[in-house]
């Protein structure tokens, strides 16, 4: 992981609804909450435009990240993000501490490479993504910022699962620690309602022609 991404955060006593709304309001600043790690969970505020500046980056949501509070540096994943309902902000962050030695558990991205180039869709089929992400389970020093599934052979009709994804050593995907039940489509190349619909009518045509001929 060669990007690295500090948060300046300020330790915080006022808590409340009403202290939240006057942070965000008068400060530019938004409430948030660090936990785990066997500590007791501490309230901090952020600079709103530091953190949405952060957020524009893929990495900064799968990346151990360097939460600074009051100059004192604690290394964290982020866990929750409460949005604005319709404004582009936000209201809320949630970060878990994580320890060198314990392995955590965290949502990282997929990266579908060749999907252009791929057979099914030079057949003319259209690429169905089931999943944009997965969650992962692995030691922080082995955290990656996404996982890629390669389309290069991928026909059309065919199905890629969970299990196709080739995993970095020591990342193992949670949802099939639960059985091979759990081994979930994530992407698909199906051909599109029209085209479908052209061969119904092009099969149709030669069965009328043919019964006409008999």
């Amino acid at each position: 992981m060669s990007d690295s991404f500090i948060i300046h955060a300020e330790s915080r006593n006022d808590i409340g609804k009403g202290a939240s709304r006057r942070l965000r309001r008068l400060e530019g600043k938004i409430p948030a909450v660090v936990y785990g790690a066997g500590k007791p969970a501490q309230s901090i505020s952020i600079k709103h435009s530091e953190i949405i500046k952060q957020l524009e980056e893929e990495a900064f949501y799968s990346h151990i990240l360097d939460l600074q509070i009051d100059g004192k540096s604690e290394n964290v994943i982020l866990k929750d993000i409460q949005r604005h309902p319709f404004k582009p902000k936000v209201n809320h962050v949630d970060f878990l501490r994580v320890k060198a030695s314990e392995k955590l558990t965290t949502s990282v991205p997929l990266h579908f490479l060749n999907e252009e180039t791929c057979p099914g869709v030079k057949q003319g089929g259209v690429v169905s993504h089931a999943y944009t992400s997965v969650e992962v389970s692995c030691l922080p020093k082995d955290l990656p910022e996404y996982l890629e599934v390669d389309l290069t052979n991928l026909e059309m009709d065919q199905v890629l699962h969970l299990s196709d994804i080739k995993l970095p050593k020591g990342v193992e995907i949670v949802e099939l620690s639960h059985g091979e039940d759990h081994d979930q489509a994530i992407v698909t190349i199906h051909k599109t309602r029209a085209a479908a619909s052209s061969g119904e009518d092009s099969e149709s045509s030669e069965e009328s022609s043919t019964d006409s001929e008999e």
